[in-house]
């Protein structure tokens, strides 16, 4: 491992590391507008340049230069700082004086490093470049002007997202960063490139001229909007949130986040249930709170049922099943859509590689998943395993998956004949693995895909390959809490409750229950409202703190960032005061009651951050399976109620899904 000296303090940096690495690991701050740790190095922007020995007399550029042995780095030379404002000024030399009316302003980097590395004037008096702004589609607005081209959008577009529609035109004063023929941009991951740019060039257009940073509140979170538990901060101001970012987090998101768990979030204040409804004559009117509790208490004592929706946190199921233990019931169900799968042992319907594990996987075989819809951060974890190397093999419906992969047709029957090109490259594997989606799942394919554990060799000392792929917030912590009846939502329906709790469940096939008593208890005016006899508004996941298990087992909390709007209660607070009328009170009168009970029963969700530990005990099913598969997300932005009620999540699906144009009146 190389020796080096900056500004006198000796470091030992790994081998490979650059220049800038070893300056950070001696505790120096080197100002950088192109370089960004997850994106290749371009070395465009010049403003890292040190001093270095041996070498050639003159500022060198840290990000593209190795650490080697024996060097001796400044980065407060006199040399340095002269270099480094005059790199400052040259950059600012066409850049607008836009900050007062900037959506940049107050976290800027071209802002803050002017201020520490700049000469504090210009010496340039000629006429500024114009150049035109470009027009990317519903999430990104531009403002070309502030250009310095850096192209972390470009690297970010072909490197991690997989969609090259960012590129560079022109040369000297004259180029230009663009998408291609200033079409929309189409990836699931486009707003991460406005948080990419150290300048206000791409801003996110629905958080335009909406607030200053400064004004926010920032809130830790999970984001719900799929399965990946992405680690976001809830920005907000008053009774809004008035923007989503992501958290890093090395071990899921890393520091993305899709397009959904960003810009969903104007949903928040649109089509809200924020009072009690009572069905009358066929019309739901406003009640009291008392007068939807004595509609559900008027059909008590019969049998009751409780079907969990995707995006429901685990204090919520938790309270809504000790409510129906309470009555004697176990009709639990968190599969609204319908899937049967056996979950007698977790570990068969888990992400046992891990989201980050799968980057390790040098042969992947999809079946019946479009991870790019389902899951982008997972996507792009196998993206970057195929930039290693990795071979993909899939079964499904050909689709784009931003990678090469050889498809295998859309008949699940190939599973049980693998071609031999596949079986000889899973047998050349060293870390093999296996993704089921959704599609498979609601296919029946589970048995058939447990039954190429031994076949491909899928674990190993230190390796588990097989993993199923959820797409719902709610689904592994719904499957620890026992909301799972054998044969699935068909078993409530036989069993004809009297009244059925959905808890967010939106996606019901609610004919199903025309004789039960249908108490919906969410947040959003979408179909469970609809179809539902009395409505208990709730807090949405950004009012309330809640517990969340994501699709490889990680429990995770979210904390409230917002009050819930109007008569709207916390879930668990609604079940304990029903409790109340119903004559059965529940044994707690606060959160921190209800997870230690809750904990009480399944250990795992009082460990936060962790995997849960499930032991690889997989049941014997049918290894057969016929026919061909759906992929279960036909518009990846219009997948749950949030989504729905939003205006920038309905023109994404419109212009990018649907094809539409939308004209845009001039500004």
């Amino acid at each position: 491992m190389p020796k080096v000296t900056v500004d006198g303090i000796e470091v030992e940096v790994p081998q490979g590391a650059t220049v800038l690495q070893a300056c950070e690991a001696a505790g120096k701050e080197i100002p950088r507008f192109c370089y960004h740790e997850r994106l290749a190095i371009a070395g465009n922007c010049r403003m890292c340049l040190v001093e270095v020995k041996p070498g050639p007399p003159k500022p060198q550029a840290s990000c593209a230069l190795p650490a080697s042995d024996g060097q001796e780095i400044r980065t407060d030379s006199a040399m340095v700082k002269k270099a480094r404002e005059g790199v400052m000024e040259f950059l600012l030399i066409n850049h607008p004086l836009d900050c007062p009316i900037c959506d940049q302003g107050g976290e800027c980097d071209l802002q803050d490093q002017s201020v520490a590395y700049g000469r504090g004037s210009s010496r340039f008096a000629e006429n500024k470049r114009a150049v035109t702004d470009k027009y990317m589609g519903p999430i990104i607005k531009t403002s070309m002007n502030r250009c310095i081209q850096c192209t972390r959008c470009v690297r970010f577009a072909e490197q991690v997202a997989g969609v090259e529609e960012i590129g560079a035109i022109g040369r000297g004063e004259n180029m230009q960063i663009t998408t291609y023929l200033e079409k929309t941009l189409t990836s699931e991951l486009a707003g991460n490139v406005a948080d990419l740019c150290p300048v206000g060039a791409l801003l996110q257009r629905p958080y335009s001229f909406e607030a200053r940073p400064w004004e926010l509140k920032k809130t830790p979170s999970i984001d719900v909007h799929d399965a990946v538990g992405s680690a976001i901060r809830l920005d907000s101001r008053g009774r809004q949130v008035m923007r989503v970012l992501p958290r890093i987090n090395e071990d899921v998101n890393e520091e993305w986040l899709s397009d959904k768990s960003r810009h969903a979030i104007d949903g928040m204040v649109r089509r809200r249930l924020d009072r009690p409804f009572v069905r009358v004559d066929g019309k739901l009117v406003p009640a009291t709170w008392q007068q939807a509790f004595a509609a559900v208490a008027a059909r008590a004592g019969g049998r009751m049922a409780a079907i969990a929706g995707d995006l429901v946190d685990c204090e919520t199921m938790y309270a809504a099943k000790a409510l129906l233990a309470a009555f004697g019931s176990d009709l639990l169900e968190g599969r609204q859509t319908g899937m049967d799968y056996d979950v007698s042992n977790l570990a068969a319907v888990n992400f046992n590689s891990t989201i980050a594990g799968i980057e390790e996987a040098d042969v992947i075989l999809l079946v019946g998943t479009d991870v790019r819809r389902e899951a982008p951060l997972v996507n792009t974890r196998i993206r970057k395993a195929v930039r290693r190397g990795a071979r993909v093999f899939a079964v499904g419906p050909e689709t784009d998956l931003t990678y090469r992969v050889d498809w295998l047709g859309n008949d699940l029957a190939v599973l049980g004949a693998l071609p031999a090109h596949v079986t000889d490259a899973f047998a050349a594997a060293a870390r093999p693995a296996l993704i089921l989606g959704g599609g498979a799942l609601k296919a029946g394919a589970l048995g058939a895909g447990l039954a190429l554990v031994g076949p491909l060799g899928l674990i190993r000392d230190g390796w588990n390959g097989f993993n199923v792929l959820h797409m719902a917030a709610a689904r592994m912590g719904s499957l620890m809490l026992g909301y799972a009846q054998k044969g699935g939502i068909a078993d409530i329906a036989a069993a004809n409750p009297d009244i059925v709790f959905l808890l967010g469940a939106d996606e019901v096939d609610f004919t199903r229950f025309a004789a039960s008593l249908k108490v919906y208890v969410g947040h959003h005016g979408d179909r469970g409202a609809h179809h539902a006899d009395v409505i208990l508004p709730a807090a949405s996941y950004v009012e309330k703190s809640g517990t969340y298990v994501n699709l490889e087992g990680r429990v995770q909390r979210g904390e409230q960032a917002v009050f819930a709007p109007g008569e709207a209660r916390e879930d668990w607070k609604i079940f304990r005061a029903l409790s109340d009328v119903l004559g059965k009170p529940l044994p707690f009168d606060t959160l921190g009651a209800l997870r230690a009970a809750m904990v009480a029963e399944v250990p795992a969700l009082g460990r936060e951050g962790e995997l849960a530990a499930f032991d690889w005990a997989p049941p014997a099913l049918a290894a057969t399976a016929a026919g061909p598969v759906a992929y279960p997300i036909s518009d990846f932005y219009l997948t749950n109620a949030i989504c729905r009620a939003s205006p920038t999540m309905q023109r994404c699906s419109a212009e990018i899904v649907k094809g539409e144009v939308l004209a845009e009146a001039a500004e």
